[in-house]
């Protein structure tokens, strides 16, 4: 269930911005944001925080319910962050093993 990106499409709407919009803010095509907007396994962590910006949203609101917040003082937050934290840096990670791919399939061209 892609519950982020049904967040991130309510908040988009109610301030009436257009997916044109948000998709020349985020430096990508209309249909590569609408694509965002239905699969969340697509956001990384600039697209996120650039969204985050736009929309002047806290990160949190993104995923408070995604991640089973409890709302007792003491162990909802801190452990909300922690998987906050977990899901923004296996993000990062993954966007520096797609750009390490990157220059190795570059390295190859150039040696050809």
């Amino acid at each position: 269930m892609n519950v982020i990106g049904q967040r991130i499409k309510k908040l988009r709407e109610e301030k009436g911005i257009t997916q044109e919009n948000m998709a020349l803010q985020l430096d990508v095509t209309q249909s590569n944001y609408g694509r965002l907007e239905k699969d969340d396994r697509r956001l990384n962590v600039v697209k996120l925080l650039k969204i985050v910006r736009i929309l002047d949203v806290n990160i949190m609101y993104l995923f408070n319910e995604v991640l089973g917040e409890q709302n007792t003082e003491n162990s909802g937050l801190s452990h909300t962050n922690k998987e906050v934290y977990d899901i923004l840096v296996e993000s990062l990670r993954s966007e520096i093993q797609h750009l390490k791919d990157e220059v190795n399939f570059l390295r190859v061209i150039v040696r050809s």
